[in-house]
């Protein structure tokens, strides 16, 4: 490593003499052929890490290796097994139960959303767990609703929300997500989408 370096330090201060000036003399400008500049540094450096790799004595093996046998072909390689720990809460939206996405309402108008999902987690949901607002352009006039049931793992089941179309034309959306007990959302957003015309 030492040689490397004296070797770029060599050719530095090469180009470096090389590029002196003397003040009686008047400058002239010497084109560089950069190509060959550069293979020759390459070709130096190459030559110090050979002489160098050249003069490392060669260690002698401390350690004897025994060979492994080769597996036959009746032999089945065990399959190593990661364990990856599963969710407590988790959900799957499944589809609309209600009040598609797109649906046209009156100004004012009461409905009642419905999803349909499954509980993909390990966890039961509990009455004390709530379908919460999470964003969107309107609320609807939905408030945090519990649950009515509980719902076991890999149970399928609707959770619903009571909501009111607003006075006013427009499009509105907003996105509602599960919260567990401790009120820490999960699982995907659940989208009311509605028209009033």
């Amino acid at each position: 490593m030492k040689t490397i370096k004296f070797s770029i330090v060599l050719l530095i201060l090469i180009l470096l003499s090389a590029c002196g000036s003397n003040e009686s003399a008047v400058p002239t400008a010497t084109p560089i052929d950069i190509s060959a500049l550069q293979t020759a540094a390459v070709q130096t450096i190459v030559a110090n890490i050979t002489q160098t790799a050249a003069a490392q004595p060669t260690l002698a093996p401390t350690e004897t290796l025994t060979p492994v046998p080769e597996a036959t072909q009746t032999e089945t390689p065990t399959p190593v097994l990661t364990a990856t720990p599963a969710l407590c809460d988790n959900l799957v939206y499944i589809n609309d139960a209600s009040v598609t996405d797109g649906t046209q309402m009156t100004a004012g108008q009461s409905f009642v959303k419905s999803w349909k999902v499954k509980n993909t987690g390990v966890c039961s949901w509990k009455t004390t767990y709530k379908i919460v607002y999470g964003y969107g352009n309107d609320k609807m006039s939905g408030l945090t609703t519990a649950l009515t049931a509980e719902v076991l793992p890999g149970s399928e089941v609707e959770i619903s929300i009571n909501l009111k179309a607003p006075d006013k034309p427009g499009n509105y959306s907003g996105y509602w997500r599960l919260a567990n007990n401790n009120g820490v959302p999960f699982g995907p957003f659940l989208s009311v989408i509605i028209v009033v015309p």
